[in-house]
């Protein structure tokens, strides 16, 4: 699996926290090998970015554009055509507190018309 695999609109189930999350995900208009879209979250939408390497994936989540607010960290899985992508999401506690860590599972939709996918974000 590659970035081109990427590209394309994901369900994400993310136990407690915020509810259903979609990623679009397009290809990253200035680095080669990578993906740029969006992630929609329980009405606010955060900017993303990511790659990847060797069936892991690495996407860098970011609220306003320039911090990093999140990392999901997952693995292609075996015998899903690419399709499914399991891991966990990492961000930092609040005030100082621990670390959150959630486990996540993204499973890539179907394309269809209604549903274009970003090129930038």
């Amino acid at each position: 699996m590659d970035h081109r695999h990427l590209q394309g609109v994901w369900h994400a189930n993310l136990p407690g926290h915020g509810g259903a999350t979609v990623l679009r995900l397009g290809q990253h208009p200035e680095l080669a090998d990578s993906v740029r879209g969006t992630l929609e979250r329980a009405g606010r939408t955060a900017q993303v970015v990511g790659d990847v390497h060797a069936g892991e994936l690495t996407l860098e989540e970011s609220m306003d554009g320039t911090h990093i607010s999140a990392t999901w960290v997952g693995d292609v899985v075996q015998g899903q055509c690419g399709k499914e992508i399991r891991g966990q999401w990492l961000a930092p506690g609040v005030g100082g507190g621990a670390d959150i860590s959630i486990p996540f599972v993204l499973r890539k939709q179907a394309l269809s018309g209604a549903l274009p996918v970003p090129t930038t974000a």
